[in-house]
């Protein structure tokens, strides 16, 4: 019987995925619950597991290829015996490698290209995505001018990211908003570049592209802003060297600075919500609920796993769910709802000896919070200088919801819990 393999709900407002690599080829057998295929999002790569044992009929999606939710990837002939996997690189069905060409010219066409002919947009009869949607009308734009790669030439969030990205108008056109200056203009074709053999070029992956384009998203959209303090880190260090060792070895797992930071900004979050709220359309969302995001870095690009109800977790299970993110963020094996549904982010760029820096928002959260390198530096304490170990703080938000009071008040609360983290324990 034939049984087949279609791509599976990849998670919250994820609609599409690339084939990244086939573990198998076409007659290859495959055993229930093998891994057949490894799929990238623009979030996580997840691989896609045999439903049945038997032999792999046939490969619908060649590597490459860009496929959305429910898509056929492949067929197996259930029961039947296949050949046994060698060394050898699985070879995709020759139809499955043409339609993959197909794919991978048309998107290389539509990245050098000058500008989005009209002809190649995408019908304004074809219904869109709820994600898709958003995406358009957060951005005031007419989807049926933005060129559309999906099946069926349905819009992707591609699509639109990278029609904002090149500069694409809202509706009305240039006349609905001041002349683009050059820098802001669609990019043309690139001039011819001189070989060298001392560069290497390497084509961006699909995680790459999309980073960038939810970083340029972020400042097109976003009144973005930034306010700093500082905080005297000497109280939480002291309390670690006192209390580390009987920490780790009552709960297997090193007390960081993280839970600290955590935990003090589930306490300001809540008293000051709009830092914890989400612009949608023309309504605020505020939320009563702290789930945090922990930018980590891994060999693909930046991921932000998501601590779900954080001011409800204990410092052990935050340091112990941490610890889990940065191990399988290596590895690649995040899952997707690991990553969606965070409301406030933090950052600590200080782990790679950044001194202060302007963390640039995940949207569609209002704020985002930049740790920093602990530096020894004198500071003045009553009448007296003194060497202090203190840490920069940058708070980056969306001033389209968040005032500057806000801002300061909220980073000032957190600066109170650093430098006395008894206000920490007892909520005060």
């Amino acid at each position: 019987m034939a049984i087949e393999i279609k791509v599976p709900t990849l998670g919250e407002s994820v609609t599409e995925a690339t084939v990244a690599k086939w573990f198998k080829a076409a007659g290859d057998a495959v055993a229930v619950d093998e891994a057949l295929v490894e799929l990238e999002t623009d979030k996580v790569t997840i691989e896609v597991n045999a439903p049945a044992a038997g032999a792999l009929k046939s490969i619908s999606a060649a590597e490459g290829a860009e496929v959305l939710v429910g898509a056929l990837l492949g067929v197996i002939d259930e029961g039947a015996e296949g050949k046994s996997t060698g060394a050898e690189a699985p070879a995709p069905a020759p139809e499955a490698k043409e339609a993959a060409k197909e794919e991978v010219a048309a998107a290389e066409a539509k990245e050098e290209a000058p500008a989005p002919a009209p002809a190649a947009a995408a019908p304004a009869a074809k219904p869109l995505s709820p994600a898709v949607r958003k995406l358009v009308e957060d951005n005031n734009l007419d989807a049926s001018v933005i060129p559309a790669t999906g099946k069926g030439g349905r819009l992707t969030k591609g699509d639109v990211r990278d029609f904002i990205a090149q500069g694409g108008a809202p509706k009305g056109g240039a006349a609905a908003r001041p002349a683009a200056s050059p820098a802001a203009a669609p990019a043309g074709p690139l001039p011819p570049r001189p070989e060298d053999p001392r560069e290497e070029r390497v084509r961006m992956s699909k995680l790459r592209r999309i980073i960038a384009a939810r970083l340029k998203e972020a400042q097109n959209t976003a009144a973005m802003l930034t306010t700093w303090n500082e905080a005297d880190m000497g109280a939480v260090m002291d309390l670690r060297a006192t209390h580390k060792e009987a920490f780790e070895k009552k709960h297997d797992v090193r007390l960081g600075f993280m839970s600290f930071f955590i935990r003090a900004a589930c306490i300001a979050l809540k008293e000051w919500p709009a830092v914890n709220g989400e612009i949608h359309g023309d309504e605020i969302i505020y939320k009563n609920y702290y789930n945090i995001g922990v930018a980590v870095g891994s060999p693909k690009g930046l991921v932000v796993p998501v601590l779900r109800d954080a001011d409800k977790m204990s410092f052990a299970e935050i340091e112990g769910a941490i610890r889990d993110f940065g191990l399988r963020a290596r590895d690649g094996k995040l899952g997707i709802d690991e990553m969606s549904g965070g409301t406030f982010t933090i950052s600590n760029g200080g782990v790679f000896g950044s001194l202060n820096s302007m963390p640039i928002l995940n949207v569609p959260q209002s704020a985002i919070l930049g740790m920093h390198k602990i530096d020894r530096r004198p500071v003045a304490i009553g009448d007296e200088v003194v060497i202090r170990p203190m840490m920069n703080l940058a708070l980056s938000y969306d001033h389209r919801i968040v005032d500057g009071r806000e801002a300061v008040s909220f980073l000032v609360r957190m600066k109170e819990c650093i430098e006395d983290p008894q206000r920490i324990l007892v909520d005060v």
